[in-house]
């Protein structure tokens, strides 16, 4: 049977390529440092510290890069991937014949756990499935995962997290993993009042995103304006104090901030 293959979001060909351009940089450095036939005084001399400041850079991020890889791999040792989605998905309980929405569900791992999670539920996973991940995250590849997952209560829809092409009040839940963070020009506090516009009265929601400061404004504040509008038992839950991870490994991996808003309509 075909195994699920949730990607990374660390393609393999983005490690691969900062490798070969540490080299290429390498290359030239030695190349523009010990050659006057190529360039003469000056010129060569730039070129040199040019890619001689590139290249430590470079092999810098080829390293990092490497190590997110590894921690975030579906294979892997660590899966930090698959524990932050298994994470978010036990915060989304479904009714009997009720309906979920993934918004940003990517390669449709969150959507995916949570229809697991609720068997007499339906889960939609929405996307826009478009940028510099068009060619690993796809609908056809959720569609392939579901079906290596042997889930039949997940569908997937196009949907842009901007302008949800939901009507209002439409869902029993939503939820999201690390997908505003990503959306430049957009004030992220009304990308979250857009996914809370399609969820029913009553009805829970568990959005995990980077929400510090500098991303999300004041989130107190937006706590507190979600209680005064009625919405209960609305939390902020810090998933790197060892829920999800540890500060320092938030810290290593650019997840500080990573947060867990959660609560009832």
């Amino acid at each position: 049977m075909k195994k699920p293959d949730y990607k990374n979001w660390v393609p393999t060909s983005m490690v691969i390529g900062l490798g070969a351009a540490a080299a290429v940089s390498a290359g030239l450095f030695a190349l523009f440092g010990a050659a006057d036939r190529i360039l003469k005084g000056r010129p060569r001399q730039i070129a040199a510290a040019a890619f001689g400041a590139a290249t430590p850079v470079l092999l810098f991020y080829t390293a990092w890069m490497g190590a997110l890889h590894r921690t975030f791999d579906y294979n892997g040792k660590r899966k930090l991937a698959k524990t932050i989605i298994d994470g978010t998905a036990d915060f989304v309980t479904l009714p009997d014949g009720g309906t979920g929405l993934d918004v940003g569900c990517g390669s449709g791992a969150l959507t995916i756990a949570c229809a697991k999670r609720n068997p007499k539920a339906q889960m939609v996973g929405c996307d826009i499935w478009s940028g510099a991940y068009k060619a690993v995250f796809t609908k056809k590849r959720c569609e392939e995962n579901a079906a290596a997952e042997g889930v039949s209560n997940a569908r997937f829809e196009e949907g842009n997290a901007v302008h949800l092409p939901f009507p209002d009040e439409s869902f029993d839940t939503v939820t999201s993993n690390y997908v505003y963070h990503n959306i430049a020009g957009q004030d992220k506090q009304k990308l979250l009042m857009e996914t809370l516009r399609v969820l029913k009265r009553g009805g829970t929601f568990a959005i995990h995103d980077l929400m510090s400061k500098a991303r999300y404004g004041d989130m107190d504040a937006f706590v507190r304006k979600l209680k005064d509008a009625g919405y209960e038992d609305v939390r902020l839950i810090d998933t790197t104090d060892g829920r999800f991870m540890g500060r320092r490994e938030a810290v290593f991996l650019g997840l500080g901030g990573s947060t867990l808003l959660a609560g009832r309509k």
